[in-house]
């Protein structure tokens, strides 16, 4: 209903970059150019200054911006006051999140949620820990789920459940007998990691520090972008990892892959991460809360 000019403009402003925008609205960059060009012709004056293949906002756009945030918001408030009224959940929820939980605990969730709201479109990115907060800050998702803590004291950061991190080893390791290993007691071996900013790999360092080792004294090997390429490299004898347990029901039950516990233990939250926004759109607030309840009755279960 609001003006496409005034949605495409707010985006790139968002962003401060047309072709994020057009990523980001589903759009080419000519036609998110086209439609910021009309806007400027509207008020007859430049929305952004252009230099060096970077975009500020001139004075005349800073003030769009701010009228248009205010514009969004009040649609926003009258869209879900009908909504409350007609008792329709419906719309668009852009959810986001880190590797481990996008593949071993939003299916279910999502398939149930999408059952009882079938007028709820969800669209999913997938990225690292970094990533996903990063999108939540620049508001390009609504939610995000993550895998590691949140720092960011501007976001609003809801623990979901606890996840419990293990050493994975093929089962002719040498290691592979033992029921519980300490940090230092695998640390000669080669050591088969996430990329940085992986929310597994910065829990892993972290607790490295607690325990007062040497992150140095990591032997890694490789260093791999999928949960399921580092348990194939395990598998074939290339090294050892730590991962969640959560992610080895498959290959625990074909005995492929050897799962030990770590002393101390190691544990990371599960956590929705959202912007501190005073008012929320209505499906938003009913994904949270499926979400919560979600986590609540399978808080015991191996995802």
């Amino acid at each position: 209903m609001a003006d496409r000019r005034l949605q495409v403009f707010h985006t790139v402003a968002r962003l401060l970059s047309f072709t994020k925008a057009a990523e980001e609205l589903h759009m080419t960059q000519p036609a998110v150019t086209f439609q910021v060009r009309q806007l400027e012709e509207y008020f007859n004056t430049r929305l952004f200054d252009r230099t060096h293949n970077r975009i500020s906002l001139t004075e005349a756009g800073e003030r769009v911006y701010g009228y248009a945030a205010s514009i969004f918001q009040l649609y926003s408030e009258m869209e879900n006051s009908v909504r409350e009224i007609t008792g329709d959940i419906s719309g668009v929820l852009v959810l986001g999140a880190s590797t481990t939980i996008a593949e071993y605990m939003l299916p279910q969730l999502l398939g149930d949620f999408k059952e009882k709201y079938p007028d709820v479109t969800i669209r999913l990115k997938v990225a690292n820990t970094d990533g996903i907060v990063s999108q939540v800050e620049n508001n390009t998702i609504d939610l995000g789920v993550v895998e590691a803590p949140v720092n960011n004291k501007n976001l609003v950061v809801e623990e979901c459940r606890t996840d419990q991190m293990v050493l994975i080893v093929p089962p002719n390791h040498p290691l592979a007998g033992h029921q519980t290993i300490s940090m230092d007691g695998f640390m000669e071996y080669p050591f088969i990691c996430r990329e940085e900013g992986s929310g597994t790999r910065e829990v892993m360092i972290e607790h490295m520090v607690d325990a007062g080792l040497n992150t140095s004294m990591l032997n890694v090997s490789m260093e791999l972008g999928s949960l399921e390429a580092i348990k194939r490299a395990v598998e074939a004898g290339m090294g050892v990892s730590v991962l969640s347990r959560a992610t080895l029901s498959k290959e625990l039950k074909l005995g492929t892959l050897v799962a030990i516990n770590i002393d101390p233990p190691i544990t990371r939250p599960f956590s929705f991460v959202h912007q501190k926004q005073k008012f929320k759109a209505r499906a938003m607030d009913e994904l949270l809360s499926f979400a919560r309840n979600y986590c609540v009755e399978h808080q015991d279960d191996q995802l």
